[in-house]
């Protein structure tokens, strides 16, 4: 069940159809009169950029206890144990916050597809956010540009059926099932599609924003982008993870477990991959920096600088690591527990007494 401003939506008295509402329910939150509002009003914002850096004028060191999310990971958190939460890189992902307004329990996805939104929900829920059939969930989506048509009006493009793009089937999904839920969910923003657009002077689409940061302890949203330093622990592996779940159904339909909420430590599950993989990440190396984004991207003139090193980086592992039990010895996860000053270090299950410091 869906809110804003703490009304429920559709309004009671509307006299539409169910099925009608289900397919309108997108467009008539975009045109929703307080998220155009809060829209406009987040475009206003400078986008906080972090890293650790102690030279940057935007670090996140007043943020100390983070958690950074990647692509089709999520992650609950305990504002007593973590600042906040973030994610980006997301072009026509959809960076999705669920948050307890009474005890500040934070849930962060980075959704990628709308096969995994029905379960992907389930899981942020069942992770400790939602502690009560009546609680109030605040939610933020931020993310999935408008990468249709060029033509559209308040924030919908028009003629989806023939040039709908990747972030509206995926918006769409995602609101469907917040309004089919028994849950009860308030929608603060919705910076998505033609709200987070900006067009040059060719028509060229490109997002405003491409991530977020929630502080647990107030619920405040900030648009935000991480670096090599804040994307992290296990930067590349994690990375690997988002397509080798492709293979792997083990992960089919399903976020990649990545954070143990109550003892404030990355988990990350192992994943498994076949030569394939290998044999794909062998070809890709080779092509050169545009035919990468050509390939590999859902948005290519929208990615930004480091998007094709990340990629080869991944397939320089890959080619080094092409059995995945070299990665995930005995399909055990990789775990990193939080120091002192607030770093990962890596804790190696078999021989409890020892960890390591995590570089990427």
């Amino acid at each position: 069940m869906i809110f804003v401003s703490g009304v429920p939506f559709p309004t009671d008295d509307s006299s539409s159809s169910s099925q009608s509402q289900e397919h309108d329910i997108l467009t008539a939150l975009m045109e929703h009169p307080v998220l155009v509002s809060a829209s406009s009003s987040l475009n206003d914002v400078e986008e906080r950029k972090f890293s650790v850096s102690k030279d940057s004028s935007l670090s996140i060191s007043r943020h100390n206890r983070w958690v950074y999310i990647f692509q089709r990971e999520y992650a609950t958190v305990d504002p007593a144990l973590v600042d906040a939460v973030g994610t980006d890189e997301a072009t026509t992902c959809v960076g999705i916050v669920i948050r307890n307004q009474k005890s500040g329990m934070t849930s962060v996805a980075h959704l990628d597809s709308p096969d995994i939104v029905d379960v992907g929900l389930d899981q942020m829920l069942a992770s400790g956010v939602n502690q009560s059939s009546d609680a109030m969930l605040d939610v933020h989506l931020i993310g999935g540009f408008d990468d249709g048509s060029p033509k559209h009006v308040n924030g919908i493009t028009e003629g989806h059926a023939e040039l709908e793009g990747y972030s509206f089937p995926l918006c769409k999904k995602i609101l469907e099932s917040l309004a089919k839920s028994n849950m009860k969910f308030q929608i603060h923003t919705l910076h998505v599609l033609g709200h987070n657009t900006r067009r040059d002077s060719e028509g060229n689409s490109y997002p405003i924003f491409s991530g977020l940061l929630v502080e647990t302890a107030t619920g405040s949203i900030f648009p935000a982008s991480f670096d090599a330093t804040t994307r992290c622990p296990d930067e590349v592996v994690r990375r690997i993870r988002v397509t080798a779940a492709f293979e792997d159904r083990s992960w089919e339909g399903r976020l990649l477990e990545t954070y143990d909420t109550q003892n404030d430590q990355f988990v990350i599950a192992p994943c498994t991959w076949s030569m394939r993989k290998i044999h794909i990440a062998l070809m890709l190396q080779n092509l050169s920096d545009q035919e990468i984004l050509l390939t590999c991207s859902t948005s290519p003139s929208a990615e930004a600088p480091d998007f094709v090193d990340g990629l080869r980086r991944q397939w320089d592992y890959l080619i080094q690591h092409p059995d995945w039990k070299e990665t995930f010895p005995s399909k055990q996860p990789h775990i990193f527990r939080r120091t002192e000053d607030n770093s990962w270090v890596r804790h190696c299950a078999k021989f409890s007494s020892l960890s390591y410091a995590y570089t990427d």
